[in-house]
Parts: C-alpha cells; structure tokens; sequence
C-alpha cells in the first residue's frame, strides 16, 4: 500500500509550517464553518510569515483577528486593504529573497482580488496564488531553515 500522508521535515527552530493551503479546501470549509475557518487560515497566514520573514526584513504583519474585529471595521475596510497589500508585498518580497520562481506580489492582489472582480472569478484566482505561494515559502522554510 502507498503511503500518502504529508510529510514534514523539522526545520532548526522545531516549527513545522503548514504546506497545505488550497483553495477548495478553504471555500468549503469556511462555508461549513460559517467563515471560522477562514479567520483562522488567515490568521495562521499571518502569523506564519511572521515567523519566516520578520529576522530577514524587520517588520511584523498585525494579527487577522485584530484586523478582522477592530481595524476592519474601524476604518470601513480600507485597513484591511491596506493589510492585504502589505502582506502581499512581504509573500512577494520573501520568494525573490528565497530565491522561488514564482511571481506574486502586491500587485497580485490588486489586479485579481479588486479589478479582478469585474470578471467575476479574479478573486479566486487570486486566493489561489495566495496560497500557493505561501504553501512554496513554507515548504522552503520547512526544508531550509
């Protein structure tokens, strides 16, 4: 029999990032769990390339749940635009730094998450590139460090 299980190799720092974000599995989820789930990926997103990039470049991404309950509402959702652009920004940047042929960037999220709702399947595919691309830096990170 094969064995299909996912398996992890421990980095230096003992923490196993999660390689298994996709976009299915976060639609269905999240409507089986009325949204819980997505707050929770999202959450684990940020707090994840927080881990990996914040001793590369210095900064620290703000918590999806203080976002999703205080900031988000507080500002009308323009805060959380501005945090999807900047958490973009440092999924892009850590690629090119990790050297993974794969482009994704701010401009990811504005071209297929806002102007991509005009043909009605951008933001999916967006959200699939999203993952991907944090599933490839957790992989490496995984792997590498």
């Amino acid at each position: 029999m094969e064995n299909n299980k996912v398996q992890y190799s421990v980095n230096q720092t003992g923490r196993v990032m999660r390689t298994n974000r996709g976009l299915l599995k976060f639609i269905l989820l999240n409507l089986i769990t009325f949204g819980i789930y997505g707050l929770i990926c999202m959450g684990n997103i940020a707090s994840d390339i927080n881990v990996i990039a914040s001793r590369h470049d210095g900064r620290k991404t703000m918590s999806y749940y203080l976002l999703f309950f205080i900031v988000g509402p507080l500002t009308l959702e323009i805060g959380t635009l501005v945090w999807m652009h900047r958490i973009c920004g440092r999924i892009g940047n850590e690629l090119i730094r990790r050297g993974i042929d794969y482009s994704f960037g701010s401009s990811s999220f504005w071209l297929w998450n806002i102007l991509g709702t005009l043909i009605i399947v951008g933001p999916f595919i967006f959200y699939h590139r999203f993952f991907k691309a944090m599933n490839l830096i957790c992989a490496d990170y995984n792997q590498n460090d």
